[in-house]
């Protein structure tokens, strides 16, 4: 975090989140785990959640450290023993609860994507209510090249803001784009030079901080119940699309998914 912020810095989830106000009604919570590559464990999520819903500043700024924002669920430290159980967990409870904090949030949430946004980090960052991207960064979701079935609420955020052409390309063949690309199918909204990325965001978030908070608060919850409303399912369909997910973190292929990673070979897949 740079030494531009002003006000202190609280450290919290061990010092792998880091909270300050950079601006007057501005919060900024930083993802601060660089031996993981800014990868989300329980800690970081749960504080997340905790953290979002402590605040009352009029935009929250969401930022990463280093050259990475995240690269998404932690899944390097997956035993073989508790596999399934251990998968399912993070993906499931701790994430869900942090992008529903992030969701629930009164006031805009802008994500400053300081560095690559990979699976579940890019899928944090796409929650926010605007993105803007430093150039040269890389935003993608591996979930093919794993064996993982993303969850239907994910896709639906990647179809609102990319569209389904562009999120079938994003999900389908597991590359990355960069940030100008991510900028052309509405993954940010802008792109910046990485050493102006800091001031940009928060003259924006000091920028909203400073508009009514009625507008600001009003305004969010209209656009978020008209999106629900659109987007709504029934019981059966969701509850479908819920047993569809589960069903891949007891597959042989995402354990080989989790595991050929790990070992940074080609994954050998069974279809099963």
């Amino acid at each position: 975090m740079s030494s531009s912020s002003e006000a202190a810095v609280a450290q919290l989830a061990s010092g792998k989140l880091l909270l300050d106000r950079p601006a007057d009604g501005v919060a900024r919570l930083q993802i601060n785990n660089p031996a993981r590559r800014g990868a989300l464990d329980h800690e970081i999520l749960d504080t997340l959640a905790q953290a979002v819903g402590g605040l009352d500043a009029r935009c929250l700024v969401i930022t990463g450290e280093g050259r990475m924002f995240s690269a998404g669920y932690d899944i390097g430290n997956f035993d073989d023993v508790n596999f399934e159980q251990a998968a399912e967990q993070l993906v499931a409870h701790p994430f869900h609860a942090a992008i529903e904090a992030l969701e629930a949030y009164e006031y805009p949430v802008l994500a400053a994507i300081n560095g690559h946004a990979i699976g579940g980090g890019l899928e944090l960052a796409i929650t926010c209510d605007m993105r803007i991207a430093a150039r040269g960064v890389k935003l993608g979701m591996p979930p093919a090249k794993l064996g993982l079935i993303y969850s239907h609420t994910g896709l639906r955020k990647f179809i609102e803001a990319c569209g389904v052409a562009n999120t079938n390309e994003l999900f389908h063949s597991g590359r990355n784009v960069d940030a100008d690309r991510g900028e052309q199918i509405g993954l940010v909204n802008g792109v910046v030079e990485p050493g102006e990325l800091e001031q940009h965001t928060l003259d924006l978030a000091g920028e909203i901080a400073a508009n009514a908070p009625l507008s600001l608060a009003g305004n969010k919850r209209i656009v978020n119940t008209l999106r629900a409303a659109d987007l709504a399912l029934d019981e059966q369909a969701e509850r479908e699309l819920v047993e569809l997910r589960e069903s891949c973190f007891a597959s042989e292929d995402f354990r080989e998914g989790v595991r050929s990673f790990a070992e940074k070979r080609p994954p050998q897949w069974r279809g099963r």
